[in-house]
């Protein structure tokens, strides 16, 4: 956690400021605070592996007693939620002498569907026009040069490209990512985003950040999963600048068909909830058609909570600034810095320098939500070079830009998989 941070935080219970309390489990510079114990003037919340946590309950509190006893390690594993056979795995990955990748710590942090879920988010078909609208919002300067909130954020994965929204030549946005739970956060620095600082906080509480402080605020997927909808939606529009933007991609509606669809509303309902700050709304499906079929990112045509009846899902935009809404032509990402690798959805098979890669779902399951991603993902393709490893993209020619349209190669972090 950046030390600079602390100026931009309160205690989402009693509202008072935050400082970092001097005892013998600090670990911190002018710049940077690793572990330590943050103190308001109601209670106190640790510091481990620089993300603070912001939480009240039991497992904080444990955690918390065993930083202070100079025990970090198992604060991290508490924190991580751990069981004796998975600390023992996840020891072992660390120590080993080639790198863990976020697949491997994935495996044992997340054993179970949405393991498989955050290690594809890259090209799912909700991600993709996620991506795509929070890119085309960050070409304004209000946007671009932030700070910028990723709330609920998982794991990084939209940090990651909220991290990359400044114009060429200008620093990058701070951007600050949340959630409730620690071990997606902790992945998050640890190889999605870790240019983001990470907040353990909860969306069903007030926010811990001061008011007007973000030119764009995101909650991607996880609104209909929260309780306190009203409580949120205030709390996001508190946080945004009176100038600024907030976007809430695939909002399940109660009206329409959802595999997982957790306790939506309908159209109407979320509209009423934004309302002061000017929302419209999209019918994804609209927004994934024109995105793939024309390249362009349509904030133009926002429809009317009648007109999305049935609609399985929808996008909330909302913002005083109207020339925000309109007809976008997809912006290309940045020239990624490190190497591209071949999308995990794809096994690869490498005879005499050419790849022959084939789509592979994870599941029936996973097939069955994410479909539409063969729209862009070919089922098989050939490609002329070895992709066995990460890549040159003078390698691949005219053929790179394509390929990385169609995610069929993805600006992944370095040790993303193997």
């Amino acid at each position: 956690m950046r030390t600079a941070l602390l100026d931009r935080l309160r205690c989402p219970f009693c509202g008072t400021r935050l400082a970092l309390v001097e005892t013998g489990a600090t670990l911190s510079d002018d710049q940077v605070v690793t572990e330590g114990v943050l103190g308001c003037e109601c209670c106190a919340f640790p510091v481990v592996a620089g993300i603070p946590v912001l939480l009240a309950d039991e497992t904080t509190r444990t955690a918390m007693h065993a930083l202070e006893a100079g025990r970090s390690h198992d604060a991290l594993q508490t924190l991580l939620g751990l069981d004796d056979e998975r600390a023992t795995r996840f020891r072992a990955l660390r120590q080993r002498t080639g790198a863990a990748t976020y697949r491997d710590l994935l495996d044992v942090l997340s054993p179970d569907a949405e393991g498989r879920y955050f290690l594809y988010r890259f090209s799912d078909p909700t991600f993709v026009p996620a991506e795509a609208i929070v890119r085309s919002l960050g070409q304004s300067r209000p946007v671009s040069v932030g700070p910028i909130l990723d709330c609920c954020g998982g794991s990084g994965h939209l940090s990651r490209v909220l991290a990359q929204l400044a114009p060429t030549g200008t620093p990058a946005p701070h951007t600050v990512v949340t959630d409730l739970h620690f071990w997606k956060l902790w992945l998050a620095t640890q190889f999605t985003a870790p240019a983001a600082d990470a907040v353990c906080c909860n969306a069903d509480a007030p926010l811990p950040f001061v008011r007007d402080l973000f030119a764009m605020v995101v909650l991607m997927d996880a609104f209909p999963y929260i309780w306190h909808k009203r409580l949120c939606a205030d709390e996001l529009s508190r946080v945004a600048r009176p100038d600024g933007v907030v976007v809430l991609p695939h909002l399940h509606s109660s009206l329409g068909e959802n595999p997982s669809a957790g306790d939506p509303l309908s159209p109407a309902a979320y509209h009423e909830l934004f309302a002061a700050h000017r929302p419209r709304l999209f019918s994804d499906r609209r927004l994934f058609d024109s995105l793939v079929d024309d390249d362009v990112v349509d904030l133009a045509s926002d429809l009317s909570p009648d007109v999305l009846a049935d609609e399985p899902s929808l996008t909330l935009v909302a913002s005083r600034d109207d020339t925000v809404f309109r007809r976008h032509e997809a912006p290309r990402p940045p020239q990624p810095e490190e190497p591209v690798i071949v999308n995990p959805l794809y096994t690869v098979v490498v005879r005499n320098g050419r790849s022959t890669l084939t789509l592979q779902f994870p599941t029936p399951e996973y097939a069955q939500e994410f479909d539409d991603c063969r729209r862009y993902l070919p089922a098989d393709i050939t490609v002329e070079a070895n992709l066995s490893s990460r890549l040159d993209p003078t390698v691949l020619g005219p053929t790179y830009d394509d390929l990385r349209r169609r995610r069929v190669l993805i600006d992944a972090p370095p040790r993303y998989c193997s």
